[in-house]
Protein backbone atom coordinates (compact mmCIF):
# COMPACT_ATOMS: atom_id res chain seq x y z
CA UNK A 1 0.00 0.00 0.00
CA UNK A 2 1.30 3.44 -0.49
CA UNK A 3 2.21 6.39 0.97
CA UNK A 4 -0.77 8.36 0.11
CA UNK A 5 -2.84 5.04 0.56
CA UNK A 6 -1.52 3.93 3.73
CA UNK A 7 -2.82 7.97 5.63
CA UNK A 8 -4.78 7.28 8.55
CA UNK A 9 -8.25 8.40 8.78
CA UNK A 10 -9.26 8.56 12.07
CA UNK A 11 -5.84 9.02 14.16
CA UNK A 12 -2.92 10.77 13.58
CA UNK A 13 -1.94 14.18 11.81
CA UNK A 14 -4.02 14.54 8.71
CA UNK A 15 -7.57 14.39 10.65
CA UNK A 16 -5.99 17.29 12.72
CA UNK A 17 -4.91 18.76 9.94
CA UNK A 18 -8.15 19.01 8.31
CA UNK A 19 -10.29 19.49 11.62
CA UNK A 20 -8.12 22.61 11.89
CA UNK A 21 -8.70 23.70 8.56
CA UNK A 22 -12.79 22.81 9.00
CA UNK A 23 -12.34 25.49 11.79
CA UNK A 24 -10.98 28.42 9.69
CA UNK A 25 -13.40 27.30 6.66
CA UNK A 26 -16.39 27.87 8.78
CA UNK A 27 -15.22 31.21 10.05
CA UNK A 28 -14.61 32.20 6.64
CA UNK A 29 -18.32 30.64 5.85
CA UNK A 30 -19.98 32.20 8.47
CA UNK A 31 -18.34 35.37 10.08
CA UNK A 32 -19.48 38.47 8.47
CA UNK A 33 -21.04 42.04 9.73
CA UNK A 34 -24.12 43.21 9.29
CA UNK A 35 -28.01 42.29 10.92
CA UNK A 36 -29.15 40.91 7.70
CA UNK A 37 -26.37 38.27 7.32
CA UNK A 38 -27.42 37.34 11.01
CA UNK A 39 -30.78 36.48 9.94
CA UNK A 40 -29.62 34.96 6.87
CA UNK A 41 -27.66 32.40 9.28
CA UNK A 42 -30.51 31.91 11.66
CA UNK A 43 -32.68 31.38 8.58
CA UNK A 44 -29.88 28.57 6.87
CA UNK A 45 -29.48 26.84 10.49
CA UNK A 46 -33.32 26.11 10.43
CA UNK A 47 -33.61 25.28 6.74
CA UNK A 48 -30.29 22.92 7.49
CA UNK A 49 -32.12 21.27 10.18
CA UNK A 50 -35.46 20.50 8.02
CA UNK A 51 -33.10 19.20 5.20
CA UNK A 52 -31.01 16.89 7.70
CA UNK A 53 -34.68 15.39 8.92
CA UNK A 54 -34.79 15.10 4.96
CA UNK A 55 -32.52 13.13 3.91
CA UNK A 56 -32.34 11.07 7.39
CA UNK A 57 -35.87 10.50 5.89
CA UNK A 58 -35.07 9.58 2.40
CA UNK A 59 -32.03 7.00 3.63
CA UNK A 60 -33.87 5.13 5.57
CA UNK A 61 -38.05 5.42 3.78
CA UNK A 62 -36.77 5.82 0.20
CA UNK A 63 -33.07 4.04 -0.11
CA UNK A 64 -33.58 1.64 2.24
CA UNK A 65 -29.79 1.95 3.49
CA UNK A 66 -31.20 1.50 6.79
CA UNK A 67 -34.71 0.53 8.66
CA UNK A 68 -33.22 2.67 11.60
CA UNK A 69 -32.61 6.35 12.31
CA UNK A 70 -29.59 7.56 12.11
CA UNK A 71 -27.67 8.12 15.25
CA UNK A 72 -28.33 11.78 16.70
CA UNK A 73 -24.40 12.15 15.95
CA UNK A 74 -24.39 11.32 12.33
CA UNK A 75 -27.13 13.47 12.33
CA UNK A 76 -25.49 16.56 13.41
CA UNK A 77 -22.69 15.68 10.89
CA UNK A 78 -24.55 15.69 8.64
CA UNK A 79 -26.42 18.92 9.67
CA UNK A 80 -23.16 20.71 9.56
CA UNK A 81 -22.20 19.65 6.01
CA UNK A 82 -25.76 20.64 4.90
CA UNK A 83 -25.33 24.15 6.31
CA UNK A 84 -21.78 24.63 5.11
CA UNK A 85 -23.75 24.13 1.49
CA UNK A 86 -25.76 26.71 2.07
CA UNK A 87 -23.48 28.96 3.54
CA UNK A 88 -21.79 28.83 0.40
CA UNK A 89 -24.98 29.62 -1.39
CA UNK A 90 -25.27 32.71 0.64
CA UNK A 91 -21.56 33.68 -0.02
CA UNK A 92 -21.80 33.51 -3.64
CA UNK A 93 -24.83 35.59 -3.59
CA UNK A 94 -24.16 38.13 -1.60
CA UNK A 95 -20.17 37.70 -0.94
CA UNK A 96 -17.37 39.94 -3.04
CA UNK A 97 -15.25 39.07 -5.81
CA UNK A 98 -12.78 37.31 -2.37
CA UNK A 99 -15.50 35.65 -0.52
CA UNK A 100 -17.08 34.01 -4.30
CA UNK A 101 -13.70 32.38 -4.77
CA UNK A 102 -13.06 31.44 -1.34
CA UNK A 103 -16.38 29.95 -0.61
CA UNK A 104 -16.68 27.10 -2.40
CA UNK A 105 -13.12 26.11 -1.14
CA UNK A 106 -14.30 26.33 2.73
CA UNK A 107 -17.42 24.30 1.90
CA UNK A 108 -15.36 21.14 0.43
CA UNK A 109 -13.05 21.60 3.50
CA UNK A 110 -15.95 21.43 5.97
CA UNK A 111 -17.77 18.93 4.05
CA UNK A 112 -14.59 16.49 4.07
CA UNK A 113 -14.21 17.32 7.91
CA UNK A 114 -17.48 16.17 8.36
CA UNK A 115 -17.63 12.96 6.32
CA UNK A 116 -14.14 12.27 7.76
CA UNK A 117 -16.60 12.63 11.35
CA UNK A 118 -18.64 9.95 10.38
CA UNK A 119 -16.59 8.01 9.75
CA UNK A 120 -14.57 7.67 12.67
CA UNK A 121 -18.60 7.61 14.62
CA UNK A 122 -19.00 4.09 12.60
CA UNK A 123 -15.16 3.64 13.07
CA UNK A 124 -15.61 2.15 8.98
CA UNK A 125 -12.50 3.14 6.54
CA UNK A 126 -9.07 3.72 8.84
CA UNK A 127 -6.35 4.40 6.27
CA UNK A 128 -7.20 6.44 2.65
CA UNK A 129 -6.54 2.96 1.01
CA UNK A 130 -9.62 1.64 2.26
CA UNK A 131 -11.43 4.14 0.96
CA UNK A 132 -10.25 3.71 -2.67
CA UNK A 133 -9.73 -0.34 -2.10
CA UNK A 134 -6.00 -0.25 -2.28
CA UNK A 135 -5.25 -1.85 0.98
CA UNK A 136 -7.18 -5.14 -0.45
CA UNK A 137 -6.26 -4.50 -3.83
CA UNK A 138 -2.98 -6.79 -3.80
CA UNK A 139 -5.14 -9.88 -1.92
CA UNK A 140 -4.38 -13.31 -4.38
CA UNK A 141 -7.03 -15.67 -5.08
CA UNK A 142 -7.34 -19.01 -2.96
CA UNK A 143 -5.90 -21.95 -4.61
CA UNK A 144 -7.43 -25.04 -3.19
CA UNK A 145 -4.89 -27.76 -3.19
CA UNK A 146 -5.98 -31.58 -4.60
CA UNK A 147 -7.34 -33.31 -1.38
CA UNK A 148 -5.46 -36.16 -1.66
CA UNK A 149 -2.43 -33.35 -0.94
CA UNK A 150 -3.87 -31.90 1.98
CA UNK A 151 -1.42 -31.67 5.04
CA UNK A 152 -4.32 -32.37 6.87
CA UNK A 153 -5.75 -35.89 5.15
CA UNK A 154 -4.12 -37.93 8.15
CA UNK A 155 -4.18 -35.60 10.53
CA UNK A 156 -5.75 -36.76 13.78
CA UNK A 157 -9.03 -36.35 14.76
CA UNK A 158 -10.85 -35.10 17.96
CA UNK A 159 -10.41 -31.30 19.86
CA UNK A 160 -7.27 -29.89 17.66
CA UNK A 161 -5.43 -28.99 21.35
CA UNK A 162 -5.23 -32.66 22.43
CA UNK A 163 -2.77 -33.20 19.95
CA UNK A 164 -1.27 -30.07 18.98
CA UNK A 165 2.60 -29.55 18.84
CA UNK A 166 3.47 -25.74 17.66
CA UNK A 167 6.11 -26.53 15.40
CA UNK A 168 9.66 -24.54 15.14
CA UNK A 169 9.35 -21.61 12.62
CA UNK A 170 5.82 -21.35 12.80
CA UNK A 171 4.84 -17.78 10.92
CA UNK A 172 3.61 -15.36 13.24
CA UNK A 173 0.45 -14.28 10.87
CA UNK A 174 -1.78 -15.77 8.96
CA UNK A 175 -2.51 -15.20 5.12
CA UNK A 176 -5.72 -13.47 3.41
CA UNK A 177 -7.31 -14.20 0.06
CA UNK A 178 -9.76 -13.75 -1.95
CA UNK A 179 -12.75 -16.82 -3.17
CA UNK A 180 -15.25 -17.07 -5.18
CA UNK A 181 -17.52 -19.26 -3.88
CA UNK A 182 -20.17 -20.78 -5.98
CA UNK A 183 -24.02 -21.01 -5.74
CA UNK A 184 -23.98 -24.37 -6.88
CA UNK A 185 -27.53 -25.07 -5.63
CA UNK A 186 -28.72 -21.48 -4.70
CA UNK A 187 -27.97 -20.27 -7.99
CA UNK A 188 -26.76 -16.83 -5.94
CA UNK A 189 -24.27 -14.88 -7.78
CA UNK A 190 -22.01 -13.97 -5.12
CA UNK A 191 -19.45 -11.04 -5.24
CA UNK A 192 -15.61 -12.21 -4.12
CA UNK A 193 -15.14 -13.31 -0.34
CA UNK A 194 -12.11 -13.69 1.49
CA UNK A 195 -10.59 -16.59 3.62
CA UNK A 196 -8.15 -16.35 6.91
CA UNK A 197 -6.02 -18.53 7.19
CA UNK A 198 -4.25 -18.68 10.55
CA UNK A 199 -0.38 -19.65 11.26
CA UNK A 200 -1.19 -22.69 12.20
CA UNK A 201 -2.95 -23.80 8.82
CA UNK A 202 0.77 -23.09 6.93
CA UNK A 203 2.59 -25.70 8.94
CA UNK A 204 4.25 -28.52 7.00
CA UNK A 205 0.83 -31.09 7.80
CA UNK A 206 -1.93 -28.47 9.35
CA UNK A 207 -4.40 -29.88 11.90
CA UNK A 208 -8.09 -29.91 11.04
CA UNK A 209 -8.94 -26.34 12.51
CA UNK A 210 -12.21 -24.92 12.95
CA UNK A 211 -14.30 -22.99 10.79
CA UNK A 212 -15.71 -19.75 11.71
CA UNK A 213 -18.33 -17.61 8.76
CA UNK A 214 -18.76 -14.46 9.31
CA UNK A 215 -20.72 -11.92 7.41
CA UNK A 216 -20.44 -8.24 7.07
CA UNK A 217 -23.05 -5.39 7.76
CA UNK A 218 -25.65 -4.14 5.09
CA UNK A 219 -24.76 -1.96 2.75
CA UNK A 220 -21.59 -3.45 2.43
CA UNK A 221 -19.00 -6.04 1.02
CA UNK A 222 -16.94 -8.82 2.44
CA UNK A 223 -13.98 -6.48 2.09
CA UNK A 224 -15.64 -5.03 5.27
CA UNK A 225 -14.63 -7.22 7.43
CA UNK A 226 -10.35 -6.74 6.65
CA UNK A 227 -10.91 -2.76 6.33
CA UNK A 228 -13.34 -1.86 9.10
CA UNK A 229 -13.46 -5.20 11.08
CA UNK A 230 -9.83 -5.44 11.25
CA UNK A 231 -9.98 -9.16 10.86
CA UNK A 232 -6.50 -9.86 10.79
CA UNK A 233 -5.25 -8.42 13.21
CA UNK A 234 -7.76 -9.98 15.71
CA UNK A 235 -7.34 -13.75 14.14
CA UNK A 236 -3.24 -13.10 14.69
CA UNK A 237 -3.94 -11.85 18.39
CA UNK A 238 -6.08 -14.90 18.80
CA UNK A 239 -4.33 -16.50 17.57
CA UNK A 240 -0.68 -15.65 19.32
CA UNK A 241 -2.45 -16.60 22.46
CA UNK A 242 -3.14 -20.02 21.80
CA UNK A 243 0.44 -21.29 20.20
CA UNK A 244 -0.46 -20.15 16.31
CA UNK A 245 -4.45 -22.51 16.66
CA UNK A 246 -7.30 -20.30 15.49
CA UNK A 247 -10.53 -20.90 13.14
CA UNK A 248 -10.58 -20.86 9.49
CA UNK A 249 -12.20 -18.02 8.52
CA UNK A 250 -14.63 -17.41 5.44
CA UNK A 251 -16.47 -13.93 4.99
CA UNK A 252 -18.68 -14.89 1.95
CA UNK A 253 -21.01 -12.39 0.42
CA UNK A 254 -24.46 -12.86 1.07
CA UNK A 255 -26.29 -9.79 -1.04
CA UNK A 256 -24.67 -9.49 -4.49
CA UNK A 257 -24.11 -5.87 -4.14
CA UNK A 258 -22.91 -2.96 -1.81
CA UNK A 259 -26.47 -2.29 -1.33
CA UNK A 260 -28.32 -5.59 -2.19
CA UNK A 261 -30.62 -7.02 0.71
CA UNK A 262 -31.32 -10.67 0.67
CA UNK A 263 -32.15 -10.72 4.80
CA UNK A 264 -30.11 -14.19 4.41
CA UNK A 265 -33.27 -15.87 3.47
CA UNK A 266 -34.86 -18.35 0.69
CA UNK A 267 -37.65 -15.77 -0.63
CA UNK A 268 -38.36 -14.10 -3.52
CA UNK A 269 -35.48 -11.74 -3.33
CA UNK A 270 -32.80 -14.99 -3.81
CA UNK A 271 -31.96 -18.11 -2.19
CA UNK A 272 -30.05 -16.94 0.30
CA UNK A 273 -30.40 -19.34 3.34
CA UNK A 274 -29.94 -21.96 1.02
CA UNK A 275 -26.62 -20.48 -0.04
CA UNK A 276 -25.26 -20.05 3.17
CA UNK A 277 -26.62 -23.76 4.61
CA UNK A 278 -25.98 -25.59 1.41
CA UNK A 279 -23.35 -24.21 -1.11
CA UNK A 280 -20.93 -22.32 1.66
CA UNK A 281 -20.44 -25.23 4.32
CA UNK A 282 -20.03 -27.72 0.84
CA UNK A 283 -17.75 -25.78 -0.73
CA UNK A 284 -15.24 -24.94 2.36
CA UNK A 285 -15.52 -28.84 3.17
CA UNK A 286 -14.17 -29.43 -0.33
CA UNK A 287 -11.75 -26.69 -0.85
CA UNK A 288 -9.95 -26.17 2.71
CA UNK A 289 -9.00 -29.14 4.55
CA UNK A 290 -10.37 -28.38 7.78
CA UNK A 291 -12.44 -30.00 10.37
CA UNK A 292 -16.01 -30.86 9.23
CA UNK A 293 -17.08 -31.72 12.65
CA UNK A 294 -20.59 -29.39 12.61
CA UNK A 295 -19.70 -28.92 16.52
CA UNK A 296 -16.57 -26.77 15.74
CA UNK A 297 -18.05 -24.77 13.04
CA UNK A 298 -19.63 -20.97 14.04
CA UNK A 299 -21.40 -18.52 12.03
CA UNK A 300 -21.22 -14.55 12.98
CA UNK A 301 -21.65 -10.77 11.84
CA UNK A 302 -21.99 -7.32 12.28
CA UNK A 303 -24.92 -5.71 12.30
CA UNK A 304 -26.85 -7.38 9.57
CA UNK A 305 -24.19 -9.92 9.37
CA UNK A 306 -25.15 -10.80 13.36
CA UNK A 307 -28.94 -10.77 12.55
CA UNK A 308 -28.52 -13.44 9.79
CA UNK A 309 -25.98 -15.41 12.01
CA UNK A 310 -29.03 -15.46 14.62
CA UNK A 311 -31.59 -16.94 11.68
CA UNK A 312 -28.73 -19.81 10.99
CA UNK A 313 -28.12 -20.64 14.43
CA UNK A 314 -31.83 -20.92 14.72
CA UNK A 315 -32.88 -22.22 11.69
CA UNK A 316 -29.67 -24.27 10.83
CA UNK A 317 -28.78 -25.50 14.71
CA UNK A 318 -26.56 -28.64 12.88
CA UNK A 319 -24.76 -26.79 10.94
CA UNK A 320 -24.22 -23.60 12.61
CA UNK A 321 -24.52 -24.79 15.98
CA UNK A 322 -22.73 -21.97 17.34
CA UNK A 323 -23.21 -18.10 16.31
CA UNK A 324 -21.59 -14.40 16.89
CA UNK A 325 -24.47 -11.78 16.61
CA UNK A 326 -22.48 -8.68 17.34
CA UNK A 327 -25.44 -5.39 16.83
CA UNK A 328 -27.89 -7.17 15.88
CA UNK A 329 -31.02 -6.75 14.77
CA UNK A 330 -34.43 -8.17 16.20
CA UNK A 331 -35.38 -9.39 12.86
CA UNK A 332 -34.79 -9.23 9.31
CA UNK A 333 -35.97 -6.21 7.51
CA UNK A 334 -35.73 -4.18 3.65
CA UNK A 335 -37.33 -1.33 5.38
CA UNK A 336 -38.67 0.72 8.35
CA UNK A 337 -42.17 -0.61 7.60
CA UNK A 338 -42.48 -4.26 8.42
CA UNK A 339 -45.00 -4.93 5.58
CA UNK A 340 -42.97 -3.47 3.06
CA UNK A 341 -40.00 -6.15 3.75
CA UNK A 342 -43.20 -8.53 3.67
CA UNK A 343 -44.56 -7.73 0.44
CA UNK A 344 -41.09 -7.37 -1.30
CA UNK A 345 -39.38 -10.76 -0.12
CA UNK A 346 -42.95 -12.74 0.29
CA UNK A 347 -45.58 -11.45 -1.71
CA UNK A 348 -47.32 -9.91 1.06
CA UNK A 349 -46.89 -13.23 3.08
CA UNK A 350 -46.88 -12.52 6.22
CA UNK A 351 -47.26 -16.32 7.67
CA UNK A 352 -44.09 -17.38 5.31
CA UNK A 353 -42.09 -14.37 6.61
CA UNK A 354 -43.02 -15.10 10.42
CA UNK A 355 -42.11 -18.50 10.23
CA UNK A 356 -38.66 -17.90 9.55
CA UNK A 357 -38.01 -14.86 11.66
CA UNK A 358 -35.55 -15.85 14.68
CA UNK A 359 -37.76 -14.83 17.98
CA UNK A 360 -40.55 -17.29 16.49
CA UNK A 361 -38.26 -19.99 15.21
CA UNK A 362 -36.87 -20.01 18.98
CA UNK A 363 -39.92 -19.94 20.27
CA UNK A 364 -41.19 -23.44 18.91
CA UNK A 365 -37.58 -24.68 19.00
CA UNK A 366 -35.21 -26.47 21.42
CA UNK A 367 -31.78 -25.97 21.47
CA UNK A 368 -29.82 -27.90 23.84
CA UNK A 369 -26.58 -28.45 22.02
CA UNK A 370 -26.56 -24.17 20.57
CA UNK A 371 -24.42 -21.81 21.86
CA UNK A 372 -24.40 -18.02 20.78
CA UNK A 373 -22.56 -14.58 22.17
CA UNK A 374 -24.52 -11.50 21.97
CA UNK A 375 -22.25 -8.06 21.85
CA UNK A 376 -23.75 -4.23 21.33
CA UNK A 377 -22.60 -0.79 22.21
CA UNK A 378 -23.43 0.67 25.15
CA UNK A 379 -24.48 3.69 23.64
CA UNK A 380 -26.49 1.86 21.45
CA UNK A 381 -29.95 1.95 23.05
CA UNK A 382 -31.86 0.25 20.27
CA UNK A 383 -29.73 -2.59 19.00
CA UNK A 384 -28.93 -2.83 23.09
CA UNK A 385 -32.39 -3.55 23.39
CA UNK A 386 -32.80 -5.82 20.80
CA UNK A 387 -29.68 -7.78 22.07
CA UNK A 388 -31.26 -7.94 25.90
CA UNK A 389 -34.76 -9.42 24.16
CA UNK A 390 -32.93 -12.25 21.77
CA UNK A 391 -30.78 -13.21 24.07
CA UNK A 392 -33.62 -13.89 26.23
CA UNK A 393 -35.16 -15.81 23.93
CA UNK A 394 -32.50 -17.45 22.72
CA UNK A 395 -31.61 -18.61 26.74
CA UNK A 396 -35.38 -19.87 27.04
CA UNK A 397 -35.30 -21.95 23.96
CA UNK A 398 -32.05 -23.62 25.32
CA UNK A 399 -29.03 -22.02 24.34
CA UNK A 400 -26.13 -21.76 26.05
CA UNK A 401 -25.89 -17.61 25.87
CA UNK A 402 -23.48 -15.09 26.67
CA UNK A 403 -23.87 -11.14 26.40
CA UNK A 404 -21.51 -8.41 26.24
CA UNK A 405 -21.92 -4.47 26.59
CA UNK A 406 -19.39 -2.61 24.56
CA UNK A 407 -18.35 0.68 26.43
CA UNK A 408 -18.71 3.72 24.47
CA UNK A 409 -19.65 2.03 21.23
CA UNK A 410 -22.51 3.17 19.20
CA UNK A 411 -23.73 1.12 16.39
CA UNK A 412 -20.41 1.06 14.93
CA UNK A 413 -17.38 -1.41 13.62
CA UNK A 414 -16.00 -0.63 17.42
CA UNK A 415 -18.00 -3.35 18.37
CA UNK A 416 -17.23 -6.53 16.36
CA UNK A 417 -13.12 -4.89 16.88
CA UNK A 418 -13.90 -5.26 20.07
CA UNK A 419 -16.22 -8.29 20.44
CA UNK A 420 -14.88 -10.64 18.48
CA UNK A 421 -11.80 -11.26 20.31
CA UNK A 422 -13.68 -12.13 23.66
CA UNK A 423 -16.68 -14.15 21.76
CA UNK A 424 -13.71 -16.61 20.21
CA UNK A 425 -12.55 -16.79 24.00
CA UNK A 426 -15.38 -18.09 25.27
CA UNK A 427 -15.74 -20.28 22.41
CA UNK A 428 -12.61 -21.88 22.12
CA UNK A 429 -12.93 -25.01 24.28
CA UNK A 430 -15.98 -25.81 22.54
CA UNK A 431 -14.45 -25.23 19.05
CA UNK A 432 -11.27 -27.79 20.50
CA UNK A 433 -8.83 -24.42 20.51
CA UNK A 434 -8.54 -24.47 24.56
CA UNK A 435 -9.29 -26.34 27.11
Amino acid sequence: MGRISGIHLMTGVFPAIIAILACGAAAVLLLRRGRRWLLFVAGGAALATVLTGAIDWYIVHVLGLTAYDLPLEVSLWIGVGVMAVLLMVLNLVFGKRLRRLLAPVAMTVVLLSSAMQINTYFDAYRTIGDVTGASTASITPFRAKPLQSIGSSNAPTGPVISHWVEPAGLPAHGTVNSVQIPGNVSGFTARTGYVYLPPAYQAPRHPLLPVLVLITGQPGAPAGWLKSGRLQFLMDSFAAAHKGLAPVVVVPDVNGSNLGNTMCLDSNIALADTYLSVDIPRWIKDSLGIDPNPKHWVIGGFSFGGTCALQMAALHPKIYPSAIDLSGELEPSLAADRSATIAAAFGGNSAAFDAVTPLNVMARTRYPDSWIYFAAGAQDGQFSEYMNQVATAAKASGMTVATDSVPGAGHAWTVPIQALGPALTWLAPRLGLAR
